[in-house]
C-alpha cells in the first residue's frame, strides 16, 4: 500500500522542495523585522505603519491560504505549488525599488498571498505522498527549515545593515534568491495521486504511484475513489467536521500569534526588558529556536499529537507569564526563562505543519489546511500589527500578559478537542466517521500525558 511504502528518493525530493518554501517563508517574515529598523526612520513611519508593514505578509498569508488552498481542491495541487514561487520571486525583487510605505505594503501582501497558498498546498501535497510511518517526521521537518530561514534573515540583516542607507533594500530583495532557487527546482513536480483519484482520473493516479512510489505500490482506492459523500467547503462545519475545523484553527492561531508578534519585534522587546545590547541575546534565542525545531522533529515522532500539543501549551503559558511578571534587573533569569519559552515554542511549532494535514478528508484537505492556516495568519497579522501600538500605549507587561492569555486559550481548546491522529493512515486520520473512536482514543491519551 502507498501508506506503507518505504521511504525513497522521491519522498526526500518532495520534502526538500517543500522545505524550500518554508525556508523562504521564515526568511521573508524574519528579514522585515531587521529592515524596519532602517526603513522606518527613512520613511518616517509611525507605530501604525510599522505594525502594518510588519504584519503585511501575514495579512497576505490569510488570503492566500484561504483561497489558494480551496482552489487546489478544484484544479489540483501541482499548478499552485509552482505558481506560488513565480509570485514570490518577482514580488521580492520588486521590493528593491519601493519609495513609499504603500507600495511596500502592497508587495509584501502579494508575497504573503503566495506564501499562504504554499502553506496550504505544500503541506497537503507532501502529506498525500508521504508514507504513514514517516509522515510526522517529514511534515515536522518543515518547521526546522522555517526556523533556519528566520535565523538566516537575522544574520544577513545584521551584516547588511552596515552597507549604507539602502541596506534595507538589499535585505528585502535578498528574499528573491531562495525564491528563485525553489521555483527552478519545482519544475516537473507531479500531481497528487490522491487528488487525481478523487477527480476520477484513476489511470493517471496509478501511473504516478508506480513511477514515483514504486512499481508494486498501490493506493487504497476503495476508500478514496468510492466515497459516496461529495464534500463541499461548507462540510468543514458539518456535525462530523466542525470540531476538527474549530480545533485546527484555534490551536494554530493560539500558537503562532505570540510567535510572530514577539519575534517580529524581538529587538524592541529585548530593549523594553532592559537589555542594552540586544544582538547577542537575539542570537542566543535564535540558537534556541534552531535547537527547539530539531527537538520538535523527535518529539513529533515519539510523542502523541494530542499529548505534545497540550503539554507544550501549558509550558508556554507558564513561561511567558513568568517572564512578564519577573522583576526588572534579573537579566540572567530573564534570558533562561525566555530561552525555555523559545525552545518549546519552536518545538511545538512543528505541530502546525503536521496536525492540520491529518484533520481533513482528501476532498477538502487543501481547503481545510488553507482555512486553519488563514485563521492563524489573520490572528498573527492582528497581533503583530497591535503589538507595537500596545507596547507604546500600555507598556510591555500588559502586552505580554495578553499573549499569555492567548496561549492559555490554546491549552483549553487542545484539552477539549485535540484528536489523536498519529498512528492512523491519512485516510483514517481524516475520516469523520472515526470521530467516536477518536474521542475514546483522546481520553486514553489524556490519562497517559
Amino acid at each position: 500500500m502507498m501508506d506503507d511504502a518505504p521511504l525513497n528518493k522521491f519522498h526526500i525530493r518532495i520534502t526538500a522542495l517543500t522545505l524550500g518554501s518554508n525556508f523562504s517563508d521564515g526568511y521573508a517574515l524574519g528579514i522585515i523585522g531587521m529592515a524596519l529598523s532602517l526603513l522606518g526612520p527613512q520613511m518616517k513611519l509611525n507605530s501604525v505603519w510599522e505594525g502594518l508593514i510588519g504584519s503585511s505578509a501575514l495579512i497576505g498569508l490569510f488570503f492566500g491560504s484561504l483561497f489558494l488552498g480551496g482552489l487546489s481542491d478544484r484544479i489540483g495541487r501541482q499548478k499552485i505549488y509552482l505558481a506560488n514561487f513565480v509570485i514570490i520571486t518577482i514580488a521580492s525583487a520588486l521590493q528593491f525599488f519601493v519609495h513609499d510605505p504603500y507600495t511596500l505594503f502592497a508587495l509584501r501582501i502579494l508575497i504573503g498571498v503566495a506564501l499562504g497558498g504554499d502553506y496550504a498546498v505544500g503541506s497537503t501535497l507532501l502529506a498525500e505522498f508521504a508514507p504513514r510511518k514517516y509522515r510526522g517526521m517529514l511534515l515536522s521537518s518543515l518547521n526546522v527549515l522555517w526556523t533556519v530561514g528566520y535565523v538566516a534573515s537575522n544574520l544577513v540583516g545584521y551584516y547588511l545593515e552596515k552597507t549604507g542607507p539602502d541596506a534595507w533594500r538589499w535585505m528585502l530583495v535578498s528574499a528573491a534568491i531562495p525564491g528563485l532557487v525553489v521555483l527552478l527546482l519545482r519544475f516537473g513536480t507531479p500531481e497528487s495521486p490522491r487528488w487525481l483519484l478523487k477527480m476520477g482520473r484513476v489511470e493517471e493516479a496509478r501511473a504516478i504511484v508506480r513511477k514515483y512510489i514504486g512499481e508494486n505500490a498501490v493506493m487504497d482506492e476503495s476508500v478514496d475513489a468510492n466515497s459516496k459523500h461529495a464534500y463541499k467547503v461548507t462540510d468543514l462545519f458539518n456535525k462530523q467536521l466542525w470540531k476538527r475545523t474549530t480545533f485546527g484553527s484555534l490551536f494554530y492561531m493560539c500558537q503562532v500569534v505570540p510567535y510572530f508578534a514577539i519575534y517580529t519585534f524581538l529587538p524592541t522587546i529585548l530593549t523594553k526588558l532592559g537589555f542594552e545590547e540586544t544582538f547577542g541575546v537575539d542570537m542566543v534565542l535564535n540558537l534556541f529556536l534552531l535547537v527547539g525545531a530539531l527537538a520538535g522533529v523527535w518529539c513529533t515522532e515519539k510523542l502523541t499529537r494530542r499529548g505534545f500539543t497540550i503539554n507544550t501549551f501549558i509550558i508556554l503559558t507558564i513561561s511567558l507569564f513568568a517572564l512578564t511578571v519577573l522583576p526588572p534587573g534579573l537579566h540572567t533569569i530573564a534570558i533562561i526563562v525566555f530561552a525555555i519559552f523559545t525552545f518549546v515554542m519552536s518545538a511545538a511549532s512543528n505541530l502546525t505543519l503536521v496536525y492540520p494535514a491529518e484533520l481533513f478528508p482528501t476532498e477538502v484537505r487543501g481547503t481545510g489546511v488553507g482555512l486553519t492556516t488563514a485563521v492563524s495568519r489573520i490572528g498573527s497579522a492582528v497581533g503583530t500589527f497591535l503589538l507595537p501600538i500596545s507596547v507604546s500605549s500600555m507598556g510591555m507587561a500588559p502586552s505580554m500578559i495578553g499573549m499569555s492569555i492567548i496561549l492559555f486559550i490554546g491549552t483549553i481548546v487542545s484539552i477539549a478537542w485535540a484528536p489523536e491522529t498519529k498512528s492512523l493512515s491519512l485516510n483514517e486520520a481524516s475520516n469523520p466517521l472515526l470521530e467516536g473512536d477518536l474521542v475514546e482514543s483522546n481520553k486514553q491519551s489524556v490519562s497517559s500525558h
